[in-house]
């Protein structure tokens, strides 16, 4: 009878038995869910810190090195295109060397091209500022690129009888004008100041540039602090990659100066 009492306590503890094993199965795929979230939350915060330390790296080189910039108009055809990004060289200029005659340049028209800088949502401006130090977004409106035709102490006069540039009387090979364009269809003569620059867009009839700023305070002229760097290569897209060019602009019989 005992033998009997204890089959049947077995038998009946049996079923119990088998309905906890899906509530013990369950807990302990929550326990394993749980252990899973755990390891795989560092990971999340590891490619988060990654991420924001990429973002860093190329903001600093941005600053200090090279920043891509977008190109947003026509001014620079056929060198530059609309949607172009170039990439600006900022130690071009850094250690002692000086624009020269030809260099595309991008530069702040704070002062020269633009008056007074516009006022926003400081928020959103460095918001704005970021996105264009990474080259995905617009530029801030007060940079410009423009190709440097004359440097401090240059005599430049547009246009002669045969239509020509002419800067201390030698007349300019500008290969890169946009076909059909003319030197200028605005005549003019200025002595550049030391320390400032003449810039043009090789778009002529497209770009405004130090000829429509000549009745301005600074008289078109960019200060060559205010240039941020050169811009030296084409980086998108891919179809386009590559140098911008020779610098042209040298005088016939002459080099750059």
């Amino acid at each position: 009878m005992d033998t009997e009492a204890e089959l049947t306590r077995r038998g009946h503890s049996a079923p119990g038995t088998g309905e906890g094993r899906p509530r013990s199965a369950f807990r302990g795929s929550v326990r394993s869910f749980a252990r899973w979230g755990l390891r795989a939350l560092p990971s999340w915060r590891g490619a988060a810190v990654l991420g924001v330390l990429c973002a860093a790296f190329l903001l600093l080189l941005s600053n200090f090195v090279v920043q891509p910039f977008l190109i947003p108009s026509k001014s620079m055809e056929p060198t530059l295109q609309v949607g172009d990004r170039v990439l600006v060289n900022k130690l071009a200029y850094r250690f002692g060397d000086q624009p020269q005659r030809g260099d595309v340049v991008v530069f702040d028209g704070t002062g020269s091209f633009v008056q007074e800088p516009p006022v926003g949502n400081p928020v959103a401006g460095l918001v704005r500022g970021a996105a264009s130090a990474l080259g995905i977004g617009e530029p801030s409106e007060t940079d410009f690129v423009k190709r440097v035709v004359g440097v401090g102490g240059d005599d430049v006069v547009c246009c002669g009888a045969d239509g020509r540039l002419k800067v201390n009387g030698v007349p300019v090979d500008e290969r890169y004008l946009y076909p059909g364009d003319t030197a200028s269809k605005v005549p003019f003569r200025i002595v550049v100041p030391l320390g400032t620059l003449w810039v043009m867009g090789d778009h002529r009839s497209q770009s405004r540039d130090s000829r429509d700023h000549l009745g301005e305070p600074g008289g078109g002229m960019v200060p060559v602090e205010k240039v941020i760097g050169r811009a030296d290569w084409i980086g998108w897209p891919v179809s386009r990659w590559g140098a911008t060019g020779p610098r042209g602009g040298g005088t016939a019989g002459g080099g750059h100066g």
